[in-house]
């Protein structure tokens, strides 16, 4: 479920008014991608198999670019490029974090160059006014949050101070929830593109940017939150919207995902409100969960009608909602939460994965698919050095690479975007549904295999 709203854009004249600096973006040209292209290095590395694909896809990602009199942009889907995709789920604010971890796992320069053009050319996008599109993975949080760590490898001022204007829009399009405390930024509950994902950026920028007034925010976004809550039961749940009368629980659209965001708030000011409201939602999710042979637990898709679906990656299923339980072990110091991660992953294997089943099927994205359970597994194992966990991510990267499609001396990989869509296919660049994507999973997955930590985490990722 991803709605493909963007940002709005203003006209190349406005960007020149604004005075955005887009000078390396315009000085990009076919001979400099061929010189990317050609960096990434030839052959197969027997020895690092899993770098050796991320080179792969970033050699197809790079061919895939874009480059007119705005700079460097990669669509999402490559035959089909227009209009373009400005958002961290779908587009090139995605694929740079992919070639910031190349540049930190490798030290190649020229991946720190694609990161550094692609993100000229978000500054080049940037919303002149007020904006209502402030999401996390579809809004301008996303985009302050790709121009923050991009100025971490390039430290460019313009890079900085890109990000800096995003993250002022973001706090001035906050407007009253109506309960006299809280704020929202749309009718959204959500990780994707609600007030949860926006609240996860702020507590990120509070942290990383050191902005203590991100964390008041923050703290008027879970306020929102708490009164959106609806009682089920002994416990809460949070549906995407008012007007959305389905209910999906996991992480990505659900109660697994505001539950997550209101314990982290917690863990940021104490604050026993949001605590409580997680934990409550958390009493739902355990009541609705269901139990498979070997003692694993997993939820739902949706209801009413898929109460017998389960989807196992990260929007939703175990891959995602262990994300909720993690934290609250790490807060509360109760093994049972820690314990419901292991069931969750348990669950994972049950469910055959990486065959094919109704809610796992032709897709090895981030969002639905193989990576996001790769992911899921080796962050796993780096937080708790069980090489199970490291070697049921091999099995799922190494089905991964084999389901891939050699493109000349590059990879990509041609899926079905919905499961509800089974023969409409197509090869994409992003990070949750494309090759960066992959390549992100990849590069996480060699360096748990050699002692390297992951430079790029998601500000909804609780494992780093």
């Amino acid at each position: 479920m991803k709605n493909h709203a963007t940002l709005e854009l203003p006209t190349r004249r406005d960007a020149v008014k604004s005075g955005l600096s887009l000078s390396a973006a315009l000085l990009v040209g076919p001979d400099v991608i061929a010189g990317l292209e050609a960096s990434q290095g030839p052959g197969k590395n027997v020895e690092r198999p899993y770098l050796d694909v991320a080179r792969q896809a970033g050699r197809w990602i790079a061919r895939s670019a874009i480059v007119d009199d705005k700079g460097m942009r990669w669509p999402a889907d490559p035959a089909n490029p227009a209009p373009p995709d400005l958002d961290l789920y779908n587009g090139t604010p995605g694929v740079i974090p992919f070639w910031l971890e190349l540049h930190a796992a490798t030290g190649d320069a020229h991946a720190r160059e694609y990161a550094s053009v692609g993100a000229d050319y978000l500054l080049g996008t940037l919303p002149t006014g007020k904006t209502s599109s402030a999401g996390l993975y579809e809004g301008l949080a996303g985009i302050a949050w790709v121009l923050a760590m991009t100025h971490r490898a390039t430290r460019e001022k313009r890079h900085a101070e890109g990000a800096a204007r995003a993250h002022a829009m973001i706090k001035a399009a906050a407007e009253p929830d109506g309960s006299g405390r809280g704020v929202r930024w749309a009718d959204s509950t959500d990780i994707v593109s609600g007030g949860a994902g926006t609240g996860l950026y702020l507590l990120w920028a509070q942290r990383e940017l050191r902005d203590p007034s991100s964390l008041d925010l923050a703290v008027r976004a879970g306020q929102a939150l708490v009164v959106a809550a609806e009682p089920v039961g002994d416990g809460l749940r949070w549906k995407v919207n008012a007007t959305i009368e389905r209910n999906y629980p996991n992480f990505a659209h659900g109660t697994g995902g505001v539950a997550y965001f209101l314990a982290t708030l917690h863990q940021a000011t104490g604050e026993r409100v949001f605590l409580d409201a997680a934990l409550a939602g958390v009493r739902y999710l355990n009541a609705i969960a269901t139990s498979t042979p070997n003692g694993g637990r997993m939820v739902f898709h949706s209801e009413p009608g898929n109460e017998k679906l389960f989807y196992l990656s990260w929007c939703h299923g175990p891959s995602g909602l262990a994300r909720l339980y993690h934290r609250l072990g790490a807060i509360t110091g109760d093994k049972s939460y820690l314990a419901f991660v292991e069931q969750l992953a348990t669950a994972t294997v049950d469910m055959k994965v990486p065959e094919r089943s109704p809610g796992f099927w032709n897709n090895i994205s981030q969002c639905c698919g193989n990576c996001g359970v790769a992911e899921f597994f080796t962050s796993l194992y780096l937080a708790r050095h069980d090489k199970r966990y490291l070697a049921f991510a091999e099995r799922v990267a190494q089905d991964t690479i084999a389901r891939g499609t050699v493109d000349g001396d590059g990879m990509k990989w041609v899926q079905a975007e919905n499961r509800v869509s089974p023969n409409a296919v197509v090869a994409q660049t992003g990070l949750m549904r494309g090759a960066a994507g992959v390549g992100l999973a990849m590069l996480h997955l060699d360096g748990a295999l050699h002692g390297r930590k992951p430079a790029v985490l998601l500000p909804d990722n609780p494992f780093g």
